[in-house]
């Protein structure tokens, strides 16, 4: 029954750095579909643990807060947060570009302690915010800045990794698309 319940639970780590839009995304996946409940969205303190049930499964999220010092916390603890996790998702704010550097260090931090826990877990990258009514705007900063962050993440992700890349969007209904 136990290795049963085990295999029923999805744990999902949610981490980026901060305003990247984990928390619109966890609620989301929780099939919250109103979008004024996404305006009163406050800054994660230091995380949130979420439980919810969809398609037969039970889903633990550990939404990690993205400001500086709780990052540091996060490194800290990152063996601890990352036992029994089947995926991490990592969200960049494709619109935030002043902070793509910021974003990728982080990254880049994480994935070095991966580099040292013994756990085989799937990686996401959300390219996020990637919005309908954006798209034409995003369009065009896409060709360059999303090839440059492709390659950029390609060099910091060792290629035994699992990972894969996806533009997503809570736009009425939480959408990602692959992308490479």
């Amino acid at each position: 029954m136990e290795k049963q319940e085990k295999q029923d639970k999805k744990k999902i780590i949610l981490v980026g750095i901060d305003k990247a839009g984990k928390t619109s995304i966890v609620q989301s996946l929780q099939g919250i579909r109103n979008l004024t409940a996404f305006n009163s969205l406050v800054p994660t303190r230091e995380f949130n643990s979420i439980k919810f049930q969809a398609m037969g499964l039970n889903y633990l999220i550990l939404d990690l807060g993205g400001q500086e010092s709780y990052r540091f916390r996060h490194l800290e603890k990152f063996e601890e947060h990352i036992l029994e996790a089947s995926k991490i998702i990592y969200v960049i704010d494709i619109l935030d570009r002043n902070r793509y550097n910021l974003s990728l260090e982080y990254l880049e931090k994480i994935i070095d302690k991966l580099k040292n826990i013994p756990i085989n877990v799937e990686i996401s990258i959300f390219f996020h915010k990637y919005d309908p009514d954006l798209e034409p705007k995003i369009e065009e900063l896409a060709q360059k800045s999303m090839k440059e962050l492709i390659e950029r993440i390609k060099v910091i992700i060792p290629n035994n990794f699992n990972y894969s890349i996806f533009k997503t969007s809570i736009y009425t209904i939480f959408e990602k698309s692959k992308i490479d």
